[in-house]
């Protein structure tokens, strides 16, 4: 067994260090910061009120395809969002050996989960781009609707709402620790390329963490008044927002932030340590 292990473990490592993967994992981050881009749009379309579809993964997908030519880009992100799954399925196998104890553990654990982040969306941008779209937001609402239907479901929804709420907090103080800049290769950047970055990835984490914050705290609210109805992912956070007192202003603030996270994307297919 141990042998098998050891085989497996170089086999991975060798397709760890495979030009291809690197090459799809970088043309990855383009696709990822357009998506995140979009998304920023479709965040600035529900502050001024012109919104007319959904502001999340799905709704932003469906936006790029309308553009010329934006069914080969959607599908040419497909093949670099599948690159990145690939890239953190290997990294969750083997990688972070630099790290030491839980440590090791709970990177490992995030590659993990990263993988299955990267591999979704590659699965809602190819069904868009092949013409089938689906609501990401209906199909969280159906999701929730079935778990409550069960005897336990009302605890389970309001630990996935607490889960995501976390995770939202998560990502608000990776940004502002400025945590993130260690997985760039910042001797590679000048001094205006890693103050553009390093304020970019602030402002992005902020935003996402912001975003996916009230969504947490939408699902959670779900399981206590038992009405899938007020979950539905980050469009229905987004859109809680538009009839809010600031609502508007803080849409916008969110909408620059996710711009950020979008531009940040792009330094880290340049510089990111793949």
């Amino acid at each position: 067994m141990s042998s098998m292990a050891s085989s497996a473990r170089r086999a991975a490592d060798r397709a760890g260090d495979s030009t291809v993967v690197h090459a799809l994992a970088r043309g990855g981050f383009v696709g990822y910061g357009l998506l995140h881009l979009a998304v920023a749009w479709l965040t600035l379309q529900i502050a001024l009120g012109h919104s007319s579809g959904e502001t999340d993964q799905s709704g932003a997908f469906q936006l790029m395809v309308r553009q010329p030519f934006g069914r080969v880009l959607v599908w040419i992100i497909v093949v670099g969002l599948c690159g990145m799954a690939l890239w953190q399925l290997l990294a969750a196998a083997t990688g972070y050996r630099d790290e030491r104890g839980t440590r090791k553990v709970f990177e490992r654990i995030g590659a993990a989960g990263r993988t299955v982040i990267y591999a979704a969306l590659a699965w809602d941008a190819a069904k868009v781009a092949a013409g089938s779209p689906t609501s990401s937001a209906g199909q969280q609402r159906q999701t929730t609707a079935g778990v409550l239907a069960h005897t336990s479901g009302r605890v389970l929804v309001a630990l996935a709402g607490v889960a995501v709420l976390g995770g939202g907090i998560g990502l608000i103080v990776f940004g502002a620790k400025r945590a993130f800049a260690k997985r760039l290769d910042t001797g590679r950047m000048g001094p205006g390329t890693r103050t553009a970055a390093t304020v970019s990835g602030m402002l992005g984490y902020l935003a996402k963490g912001v975003g996916y914050g009230i969504a947490g705290g939408l699902l959670f609210v779900a399981a206590v008044h038992r009405d899938p109805k007020k979950s539905g992912g980050l469009d229905a956070a987004l859109h809680s927002l538009a009839g809010k007192p600031y609502g508007q202003v803080l849409l916008i603030v969110i909408a620059i932030g996710f711009a950020a996270f979008g531009v940040y994307c792009f330094f880290q297919s340049r510089y990111r340590d793949v």
